[in-house]
């Protein structure tokens, strides 16, 4: 069964691009597209797609307004296509699968289709994966320290605190350990320890954070008074705060 996708933009080669790139997906089926929002509303409710790749800034209604628009029976997985990446907190808001920022790269569009495939694949089995995220949404009000935004050139990442193993500065930077992967933002510690703190984070030195729930060792130092954590993943920091303030936290988290 094909992915029934709409594309919606008004700029005439940012949908040639999409068209293109969706050229080299069999699975993938272009059922139409529009030039403003008015007319992706009404191709929505005609065509059912399964897809929308829907641009921010258009005539008449923008992209945030389309989908308010369309009924939540006939809502379609969204991918945002946008060269502003000042929208993507919002588009987080409304439940978009993925935030495209052109020029986007083949590979990265490739990988939000795979998403697709997977949020198709998974509501087929009777499990769909935006609804649950869409009733913990409302169940649970969003906090702004909860989830880390993470730009890179071609796209925006929303990096849940939990995800996060700890954080170390870098200069005017923070990188943040997560599994194996790095992400670097531009921020300050203190401004991060304020956001993360209420989500079991610590500030254990001038120049690390760490998540309290992957903290597997506490081993003394040579010098008295001085510990080193060792965290879950392996990961070795020298810790220069009391150590019961982090008998403290580690209690509460």
């Amino acid at each position: 069964m094909k992915i029934r996708a709409l594309i919606v933009d008004d700029e005439p080669l940012a949908r040639q691009r999409v068209q293109l790139q969706l050229s080299e997906e069999a699975d993938v089926e272009i059922v139409g597209e529009c030039a403003d929002g008015e007319a992706a509303v009404r191709a929505v409710e005609e065509r059912r797609p399964d897809l929308l790749f829907l641009d921010v800034q258009m005539p008449c209604l923008n992209g945030f307004d389309v989908l308010e628009a369309i009924s939540p029976e006939l809502m379609p997985l969204v991918i945002f296509t946008t060269a502003h990446d000042e929208h993507a907190i919002r588009a987080f808001e409304v439940n978009a699968l993925d935030y495209l920022l052109k020029p986007f790269k083949q590979a990265r569009f490739k990988i939000a289709l795979q998403r697709v495939r997977e949020h198709l694949k998974a509501r087929t089995a009777g499990a769909d994966p935006r609804l649950a995220s869409l009733l913990a949404g409302l169940q649970v009000p969003a906090r702004g320290g909860l989830r880390i935004l993470v730009k890179s050139p071609d796209h925006i990442l929303f990096l849940k605190a939990e995800e996060i193993d700890h954080i170390e500065a870098a200069g005017n930077y923070l990188v943040l350990h997560a599994g194996k992967d790095r992400h670097i933002v531009r921020e300050t510690m203190a401004a991060m320890e304020a956001r993360l703190s209420p989500a079991g984070f610590m500030r254990i030195s001038r120049s690390a954070i760490v998540n309290l729930n992957r903290i597997g060792q506490l081993e003394p130092l040579v010098a008295p008074g001085e510990f080193c954590l060792i965290l879950k993943t392996g990961a070795r920091l020298n810790m220069t705060c009391s150590l019961s303030e982090l008998q403290r936290r580690m209690g509460a988290a």
